[in-house]
């Protein structure tokens, strides 16, 4: 249900460098300082790059990746309904990828928090463009709760809540 994503990733890696530049010395001139502003940089990092790996699958019409992105036990908020991740497979899963491939728009990320191993993304975004023969004009919101079971482990969506409304211009 959401558009493409374009370059949220790479923004953000660049936004957190440019923080962890200022922030380093301000924290202190340490190596330990050095290597945690940089572990937080990387994780906001790969926490957005998690977010637009997810939209790319949905406009990409890859089912099975957005899937595998999916915790086991995520929840879906979406329509006023609250689905598991069977429950989002059988049901809105096919319409969400209809539509993230047939309208265009902008998702621009909002914030990423990194605590510890889990994390939430939010994002808005603005799509337009007709569905069926009906006009979309919308603005959405997006929150991204996901968790990771080591460092190094990858990211996984735990939850996901969508929410839009008509714009009037």
């Amino acid at each position: 249900m959401r558009p493409a994503v374009t370059g949220v990733a790479a923004a953000l890696a660049a936004t957190a460098l440019i923080l962890t530049a200022a922030l380093v010395p301000a924290v202190a001139a340490s190596k330990s300082a050095t290597l945690v502003a940089v572990t937080m940089a990387s994780d906001s990092a790969f926490v957005a790059a998690t977010v637009d790996r997810f939209h790319a699958a949905l406009v990409a019409g890859d089912s099975a990746t957005v899937l595998a992105m999916l915790a086991p036990d995520a929840i879906v908020l979406e329509s006023g309904d609250v689905e598991t991740r069977a429950e989002y497979r059988s049901h809105h899963l096919p319409a969400d990828i209809e539509y993230a491939r047939a309208i265009s728009g902008t998702h621009r990320l909002v914030s990423v928090v990194v605590h510890g191993d889990a994390a939430w993304a939010s994002s808005t975004s603005i799509s337009q463009g007709r569905m069926k023969d009906r006009p979309i004009n919308s603005a959405g919101a997006e929150l991204m709760v996901l968790s990771r079971q080591a460092r190094k482990s990858p990211w996984q969506i735990r939850a996901l809540h969508w929410s839009s409304h008509r714009r009037t211009s």
